[in-house]
């Protein structure tokens, strides 16, 4: 649905968006993840038509974006971070005016019109200006606007950005929910909305692409940064013996329901074997005397992932974009 080849965007001396090439795949939900001024929201805009490129290929749909962009434009919904509206209008006027630019049949119109406003839980809201709506029911009038039509591509740029927990909880579901039927490229740096929506993601980050995979498989790329160990006998001394230890960092311990059971948490230097650490903290408990009944690494959450993957980069990121890009 979508293929990026060696994409570029420069303004000037600055590379915004630096040789970036991606697939993204009928029917998948994919995450596009990165710091604010990662390059984030250029590749979005250059991805729905709005923006040239520098260098670089863009296919929606099988249609080039530069050779065919009627084509592939009428493949896309796009919500913009801030979605162009005009507040003199009604939400309902709004739409129906937006459903004639994206040609939609006029006998189709008030139905597809009605269906954007259901499935983005504005229907409430139809007869309102949009000078009078919150910002964050301005943004769910930039989804029902991304829906009109039912284009089988969806670009999301911060969809959920100015809205209240229970919103965002309903455009999660809703996201959810599309991907089963069209599919969804999302850009956010709100890690918790790609584990809740995604099946994929992108990161990118200084306007280079760092990673991509399942969500499994982005946590996956993380070094291991601390073991569980769980203990038989004095936690106290059990704990001092991997403290010893060459690679430990830090340790603490946790004692079980069980009499003379323990955990003990630990931390690894930046430098350390994860397995050389394991091996030489139950090779010194198990020769004190103490036994080791677990011995797992410590799980790495998708936002320790994140950071170290674009840490390095977020200060870095093209000065001249905006916060959220």
């Amino acid at each position: 649905m979508i293929e990026v080849e060696h994409l570029s965007k420069s303004y000037g001396a600055v590379d915004a968006v630096r040789d970036v090439s991606f697939r993204v795949d009928r029917g998948e939900v994919v995450g596009f993840l990165g710091p604010n001024g990662a390059g984030k929201s250029t590749t979005l805009r250059i991805l729905a038509g709005f923006l040239g490129a520098t260098r670089g290929r863009v296919r929606i749909a099988g249609h080039d974006i530069a050779e065919e962009p009627l084509l592939a434009r009428a493949a896309i919904g796009y919500m913009p971070e801030t979605s162009p509206l005009y507040p003199e209008l009604r939400v309902v006027e709004y739409l129906g005016f937006r459903a004639e630019l994206k040609r939609v049949p006029r006998k189709a119109r008030k139905a597809a019109v009605g269906q954007a406003l259901a499935d983005a839980r504005i229907e409430h809201m139809a007869d309102v200006l949009i000078g009078h709506l919150s910002k964050g029911y301005r943004q769910r009038v930039g989804l029902a606007d991304a829906l009109l039509g039912s284009p089988p591509l969806l670009i999301l740029d911060e969809p959920t950005a100015g809205l209240d927990p229970n919103q965002i909880r309903d455009v999660r579901a809703l996201i959810r929910r599309l991907g089963q039927e069209r599919t969804v490229l999302l850009s956010t740096h709100i890690l918790p909305e790609v584990e809740a929506t995604c099946t994929r993601a992108l990161v990118i980050a200084g306007g280079r692409l760092v990673a991509e995979g399942s969500i499994d498989e982005i946590r996956a790329m993380r070094r291991t940064s601390g073991l569980h160990l769980g203990v038989r006998g004095d936690a106290d001394r059990a704990l001092a013996i991997v403290r010893a230890i060459a690679g430990v960092a830090g340790a603490k311990a946790t004692k079980g329901a069980a009499e003379g059971l323990a955990t003990i948490d630990v931390d690894l230097a930046a430098s350390a074997d994860p397995v050389a650490v394991a091996e030489g903290a139950v090779g010194a408990l198990v020769g004190a005397g103490l036994g080791v009944h677990e011995v797992a690494p410590r799980s790495a959450s998708l936002e320790q992932v994140f950071s170290e993957l674009t840490g390095a980069d977020d200060a870095a990121g093209p000065p001249h974009e905006e916060a959220g890009t």
